[in-house]
């Protein structure tokens, strides 16, 4: 596996950002103390350099489930940035959206926007170097997202680093009435069940899919709970397949089976 550093710097409130490349994609990792043998380090996101657009990973793919239901979003707010994976896909296939990205570490957005082609900011999209709590806490962005996309973690992984009731009620305040949020919970038994009773308590429906590869479980969570016809669900999904490389049936055979479990 061939890895550089390509960050260095003085500031050390954060982490420093380096990247791997192995048979075509390219990945990005946050170093840590744990971590001081980069191999070790978690991916943080990864692009294939063939087609840098993509979303690459499984679980980030399954971010965008949210297009099963609103394939118009006017807003599309994405905290944690990764790769920029969720970002550039936003962005490059909405044109008529709004695209908005939070991360507290300027290495990872430095790092996004010379080695994983994040495009600078324009009238549609805007990147913030801010924390992802104090942007959704302000009353200013409350009832304006259609998409909030959440993937917080730090350099350890070890669980999403914003948790709380009082962050998940702030997401639900920013999101239009018929909003929705995805969250990445790459985590274990209780702390996952920690953030979708969170959720829970402030949406009208929370889903989640099966887990995927090295833990990561996404779920769903719906300001208002949608009317559910899978047969229209199936025919969506094969639209996104074909148009946008996504494993979209997949994600309603989850959708199915969770609402089967729940029924038990």
């Amino acid at each position: 596996m061939k890895r550089k550093n390509l960050v260095s710097t003085s500031v050390n409130e954060h982490p420093d950002v380096f990247v791997s490349e192995f048979r075509g994609v390219r990945s990005l990792h946050l170093a840590s103390d744990i971590n001081a043998d980069v191999s070790c380090a978690p991916i943080q996101g990864s692009m294939r350099l063939a087609v840098p657009d993509q979303i690459e990973l499984e679980y980030v793919q399954q971010m965008n489930l949210w297009m099963l239901f609103n394939m118009l979003p006017k807003h599309i707010v994405q905290l944690g940035l990764g790769a920029a994976s969720l970002t550039k896909f936003c962005y490059r296939n909405f044109p008529d959206s709004l695209v908005t990205a939070v991360d507290l570490n300027p290495k990872v957005i430095k790092m996004c926007r010379e080695q994983f082609k994040l495009p600078e900011d324009d009238e549609r999209l805007q990147v913030f170097e801010m924390d992802a709590l104090d942007y959704v806490r302000n009353p200013v962005r409350h009832g304006k997202m259609d998409v909030l996309q959440v993937d917080l973690y730090d350099a350890e992984a070890e669980g999403p680093v914003l948790d709380s009731p009082e962050f998940y009620e702030a997401c639900a305040a920013c999101l239009t009435s018929e909003g929705m949020m995805t969250v990445n919970l790459f985590a274990n038994d209780v702390q996952r069940r920690k953030n979708i009773e969170a959720m829970q308590r402030f949406f009208d429906v929370v889903v989640w899919l099966p887990e995927v590869h090295d833990a990561n479980v996404v779920a769903i969570a719906f300001k208002t709970a949608p009317e559910i016809d899978f047969e229209i669900l199936y025919q969506r999904a094969a639209i996104l397949r074909v148009n946008y490389k996504l494993q979209a049936p997949i994600w309603v055979n989850g959708l199915k089976a969770w609402m089967l479990r729940e029924d038990d």
